[in-house]
């Protein structure tokens, strides 16, 4: 499985298709997010904008392959292996930048709650927006891998899918996102710091379905 992730992130690395999805996520939190911020709310909008781009990443990376290569590594390794591997490369990747933009929020923010006078301890409230990153991490990779090949083929039904299911994961009452995210909100309110382990439990358990789903039809569906 090692050498199977290795050649999947040396495809995202190469293709350079990795590109829009990480500018657009850093324009998102340039315009959005500026210094002196309370940081449990900067944390929140960080979070939540890195689920679509979460989801786009899983979609470049289920498409990357042309498909005679697609076909030979499926042969060598199995086409559910083949195709799961691809999804956790796109989930690590989308980790990793969620990880790095929830360290600079939290350095550029200010240490606040929402009115600006109750202080906010730095180190929770980063380990708290680690958690709401890799909860909406998680969730996006679910929604790109369920909005992508093989269970949907064609691209215009797959991109209007991923759009509507990154946009109700994160409004939706009930998703562990939005339950993530709102609880850095309401806790930028009342000045404390919520741990959101139990939205980061529901994320684990919606993308490892996802991940199984995806993976018994891919070797259904294989040639």
């Amino acid at each position: 499985m090692t050498a199977l992730l290795r050649y999947h992130a040396a495809l995202l690395v190469r293709s350079q298709r990795w590109l829009p999805p990480f500018l657009l996520y850093a324009a998102v939190l340039a315009v959005s997010i500026q210094a002196g911020q309370p940081v449990l709310d900067s944390l929140g909008y960080s979070a939540a904008a890195l689920l679509p781009v979460a989801a786009w990443l899983t979609r470049i990376c289920v498409t990357a392959e042309p498909d005679a290569a697609r076909g030979c590594v499926a042969a060598a390794v199995g086409p559910a292996r083949a195709h799961v591997a691809c999804v956790l490369v796109a989930l690590t990747a989308a980790a990793a930048l969620g990880t790095v933009a929830t360290l600079l929020v939290t350095l550029l923010s200010d240490p606040v709650a929402s009115g600006h006078r109750t202080p906010v301890p730095l180190a929770p409230a980063c380990a708290a927006g680690l958690a709401a990153t890799l909860a909406c991490a998680l969730l996006g990779t679910a929604v790109g891998a369920l909005t992508s090949r093989p269970l949907l083929r064609s691209r215009g039904r797959a991109v209007l899918a991923l759009l509507l299911m990154a946009l109700l994961s994160l409004v939706a009452t009930g998703s562990p996102a939005q339950a993530a995210v709102q609880g850095l909100v309401a806790g930028s309110r009342s000045g404390t710091v919520p741990l959101p382990l139990l939205p980061l439990a529901g994320a684990v358990l919606v993308t490892a379905a996802a991940l199984a789903l995806a993976g018994a039809l891919a070797a259904r569906r294989s040639p």
